[in-house]
């Protein structure tokens, strides 16, 4: 029996470590099922159950062996692979209704926020980073945004026009700040990651003015969504693997379609809202860098 230990995935969390037997002891209670993911050290990334030899009875495959030490290992010609996503449909129902509220009164959208993204972090997989986490505090965001607040006040009541138009720069900085801060608060096991977001401020201006005008074209948005998305991947650092996006703006832009259609009857909302999340997840690859990545 092997002695590594274990974790799956259950309905956006991740459940473990288990040794290798107690894991087995889950698949025979159906607690873990054959689309469960589950992943060990030395896998490139998150699995389905059924996908690795021997894990379930009846299978005579022997079970997956990890790499050796100091190997990286490739999943699709892209180095360490692609990430996921997955939560329950109602856990997110809830809780963004939680945030909805926390939103329209104002005073508690800064600790709604960060106690939705510590939710929906975890809930990201990261080939070779279990237990994904956010360490940041709503605290440090907290100057920021009431700032803004009092600012946007201020100048409406000014009504000066030109200040009007200033304040779209104000935004502006606000958002690249707030990204900066997210990336360098990323964490695994709760240890921060030591990741760092090295887009400039004039960089990020850019793709922000070119989406607004890209509108215009009806479709061209598709193209500088996925652009920018590039661009932030490409500076985010602190990592011997380089975070790259490979999805397509066609293939954006038929998913956004197909989803705002869907979501126009409401209901659907949520399963299209985790629908568009995993196939992005699923076109943010880790690969050493300097490697070739097709996208």
């Amino acid at each position: 029996m092997s002695s590594r230990s274990w974790f799956y995935a259950s309905e956006g969390k991740q459940q473990g470590p288990f040794p290798e037997i107690r894991l087995r002891e889950l698949i025979g209670r159906g607690a873990i099922t054959a689309d469960t993911l589950v992943w060990t050290e030395g896998m490139a990334n998150w699995q389905r159950a059924a996908e690795i030899p021997g894990l379930f009875p009846g299978d005579l495959g022997p079970p997956l062996a990890p790499h050796s030490a100091g190997a990286v290992p490739s999943v699709g010609g892209h180095g360490d692979g692609p990430l996921s996503i997955d939560f329950g449909i109602w856990d997110f129902v809830w809780r963004s209704l939680v945030l909805l509220i926390g939103l329209i009164f104002i005073i508690p959208a800064p600790w709604a926020v960060i106690w939705y993204i510590k939710w929906l972090v975890p809930c990201v997989h990261v080939p070779g980073r279990p237990n994904l986490s956010f360490v940041g505090g709503a605290m440090t965001i907290v100057p920021w945004y009431f700032g803004a607040l009092v600012l946007f006040v201020g100048v409406a009541l000014t009504g000066i026009q030109l200040l009007n138009n200033l304040m779209f720069f104000v935004q502006i900085a606000l958002y690249w700040l707030f990204v900066k801060w997210f990336v360098a608060n990323l964490a695994s096991n709760e240890q921060p990651l030591g990741l760092s977001f090295s887009g400039s401020f004039w960089a990020y201006l850019g793709w922000s003015v070119l989406a607004v005008i890209s509108v215009i074209t009806i479709i061209g948005w598709a193209w500088v969504y996925v652009a920018s998305l590039r661009w932030v991947c490409r500076n985010i650092q602190g990592t011997r693997r380089e975070v790259v996006f490979i999805g397509t703006g066609l293939e954006f832009l038929w998913r956004a379609i197909v989803a705002a259609i869907a979501s126009s009857f409401i209901i659907p909302i949520p399963w299209m809202y985790r629908w568009m999340s995993r196939w992005l997840a699923s076109q943010t690859v880790l690969a050493e860098r300097g490697a070739q990545v097709n996208a």
